[in-house]
């Protein structure tokens, strides 16, 4: 059977190809616009796609996280996006690179104190982190639909790359 980093860091650099290549789509003149009021503005969606892999060493490294003093960073533009993902890539792959002893200790998210969860590492990875990356593509995707922008191809064809 395979070590969890021989399989996740695999998945990793393939979701991180996709994810630039639904950012490269968002029209830089749309950047504060928002599907409804209560959703991320393209900026922002942008910005928490490109943050989410930070979470991998920030789960792997430590044992807690303490939501309360999580900071989004200001990225302006999709050029400053696509860099954070790859600096927070690199990270995450070397944090991914370790024995299967580390992805089996628990981790446990935190707010203002307080104990949110607790469960295994390798859990919170595949259920709070990489899974997070299709979800909020998806949300892109939309966003780039309503917008009348080409959507890009992920697991299969889209309709615009055909």
């Amino acid at each position: 059977m395979p070590n969890y980093k021989d399989i996740l860091i695999p998945e990793l650099k393939h979701e991180v190809a996709l994810t630039e290549k639904f950012l490269r789509r968002i029209p830089t003149d749309k950047m504060e616009w928002r599907a409804h009021e209560k959703s991320f503005t393209l900026r922002q969606l942008a910005i928490h796609l490109s943050d989410i892999i930070n979470w991998i060493p920030g789960t792997l490294d430590v044992d807690e996280m303490e939501m309360s003093t999580y900071k989004v960073p200001n990225l302006e533009s999709i050029e400053d996006v696509i860099a954070n993902l790859h600096k927070n890539a690199e990270a995450a792959e070397e944090s991914l690179n370790q024995d299967d002893d580390a992805y089996s200790r628990n981790w446990t998210m935190k707010n203002n104190g307080q104990a949110v969860f607790t469960m295994p590492k390798y859990q919170v990875l595949r259920s709070m982190v990489l899974n997070q990356l299709p979800h909020h593509r998806a949300q892109l995707g939309v966003y780039l639909r309503l917008l009348d922008e080409s959507v890009p191809a992920t697991y299969g064809p889209s309709a615009d790359e055909r």
